[in-house]
């Protein structure tokens, strides 16, 4: 059996208390789990059990969220950020990293954060949480992947104007994109020969150049080197036409030239149950793929399905880095 999964509360203002309630109540012994955060921003009512190991988790989650109690500075208010718990919220996500560092934990999944009260309570210096964590493990380069049952996108180019996205494209960023995601495919989803599929930047992969040069530049020179190496992909291909049933039954995950040619299919596919995962850190990290959800925080009404998924997808990755 893999060690119990570290789960970091997230802001907690936000959903995330109320969805790892939730998610518990939903897999209880049948996926182990622990949060890391206050106990007092969990909802009324969560049974819930303070832990001092994560190795009590296997047993205690039977029962009640087991729960790594990190005290914050002030208690939440649902829909209502406080600076004053910032510096909490980087240190659940830091404590949960070095858990899965040191094997105490078999993954770790992140409940979203706000970054905005993250900058003004504890003076945040990264864009996010996928900075952070690439910052912990030492690493300079990452990877988003989105995933859900019926597909899985990785955008190259992510959080930046479309305008921008032609001049970002290189061929280095390609490259390690394509061999990041062909690694962890290997590693982490028990692929032996992963199959790639990937999306060119113009209408029509750029139909020959008639629609751009990008394509012939750039895409298919770095595609060609790597098929070169034993890589099976294929592309650059059209993205109108490359999400459909029949097309996906081809390819075990798609690379995407920018954010929205990701997005836009998973997310019509499968809006609650995507999952965000981060490719090429030492230590698996998945994370619900919405955010904090202000307007509908303590109201009842927040969806765990995301973060049940995440959950779930953490552990199939912990047992096939395990070889389970």
């Amino acid at each position: 059996m893999t060690a119990p999964i570290a789960l970091s509360c997230g802001e907690p203002a936000g959903i995330g208390p109320e969805i790892a309630a939730a998610a518990w109540r939903t897999l209880k012994g049948s996926l182990p789990f622990f949060w890391i955060g206050d106990p007092r921003h969990l909802p009324a009512g969560t049974p819930l059990q303070i832990i001092e190991a994560p190795a009590q988790a296997l047993d205690v989650s039977r029962t009640a969220l087991p729960v790594l109690a990190l005290p914050f500075a002030a208690p939440a208010t649902p829909g209502q950020p406080d600076p004053a718990n910032a510096q909490g919220v980087i240190d659940a996500i830091a404590r949960g990293v070095a858990l899965v560092q040191s094997g105490a934990a078999s993954a770790i999944c992140t409940a979203p954060i706000y970054k905005k009260a993250l900058k003004d309570g504890a003076d945040f210096a990264y864009p996010g949480h996928t900075e952070y964590l690439a910052a912990l493990a030492g690493v300079e380069r990452v990877v988003m992947m989105l995933a859900c049952d019926a597909l899985r996108v990785v955008p190259v180019t992510i959080h930046i104007p479309l305008a921008e996205v032609p001049q970002a494209l290189t061929a280095a960023l390609l490259t390690d994109t394509i061999l990041i995601t062909h690694s962890a495919l290997r590693r982490d989803f028990g692929l032996a020969a992963p199959r790639l599929a990937v999306a060119g930047l113009n209408p029509h992969a750029g139909e020959g150049g008639a629609m751009g040069h990008e394509e012939i530049e750039m895409i298919i020179p770095v595609l060609d080197a790597l098929r070169a190496e034993g890589m099976d992909i294929a592309g650059p291909m059209s993205a109108d036409t490359m999400f459909h049933a029949g097309a996906r039954a081809r390819y075990d995950a798609a690379i995407c030239m920018y954010h929205d040619q990701a997005l836009i299919p998973i997310k019509t596919l499968d809006f609650a149950g995507g999952v965000n995962v981060t490719l090429g850190l030492p230590f698996i990290r998945t994370s619900p793929d919405h955010g904090t959800a202000f307007d509908i925080a303590g109201r009842g009404m927040a969806d765990p399905s995301s973060l049940i998924a995440a959950l779930k997808m953490a552990d199939v990755m912990a047992r096939a880095r395990a070889g389970q």
